[in-house]
């Protein structure tokens, strides 16, 4: 418990968003896996003119990178992205700025729900496609929350004008 006892209150806020982003990744992938038993590569679920769900077996990085490696792709992926969960968590004991505790913890909840998978499976569970906008990759919430994650931190980092004003906004709002 003396690892907790140094933890800031954005600290506290990165760990339960990230344990959130993670239950709702799993969740999600439960759900097409075995709600809608979409277990076999391109299976597909026909949903509307821009969505559909479909099932890819993602045994690489991001967009399939070093997908043709197999098992050494699928451990080194996961020991790197435990790392970094590691890492952004040991940072996020810190944080006392809402944005970044809003990054880290969609930073670590993704890192860790895509890592569950390579585990289980051997390959990431990616679902979300939205082709019908000529967006060709297939993706998860752990994806979407590690890319919304990036982008925020990216904010926090490079952009103090809009981090600023999403934080006057926020202000304001409560």
């Amino acid at each position: 418990m003396t690892l907790l006892k140094h933890v800031t209150r954005q600290g506290f806020l990165a760990y339960a968003l990230a344990l959130a982003v993670l239950v709702l990744d799993q969740l999600s992938k439960a759900w097409v896996l075995y709600g809608l038993r979409l277990q076999h590569e391109g299976q597909k679920l026909e949903l509307s003119p821009i969505f559909d769900l479909t099932m890819v077996h993602n045994r690489g990085m991001s967009f399939g990178l070093g997908s043709g490696q197999g098992d050494l792709a699928r451990w080194g992926f996961s020991i790197f992205a435990i790392g970094v969960a590691i890492a952004v968590g040991w940072w996020a004991r810190r944080v006392d700025k809402p944005l970044l505790a809003w990054s880290l913890g969609l930073l670590m909840g993704g890192a860790v729900g895509n890592v569950i998978d390579r585990i289980r499976f051997g390959y990431v569970v990616d679902f979300l496609d939205f082709s019908g906008l000529y967006f060709k990759w297939v993706f998860n919430v752990a994806d979407s929350a590690i890319t919304v994650g990036a982008v925020l931190l990216l904010i926090e980092a490079f952009w103090p004008a809009v981090r600023e004003r999403l934080e006057s906004a926020r202000v304001r709002g409560n």
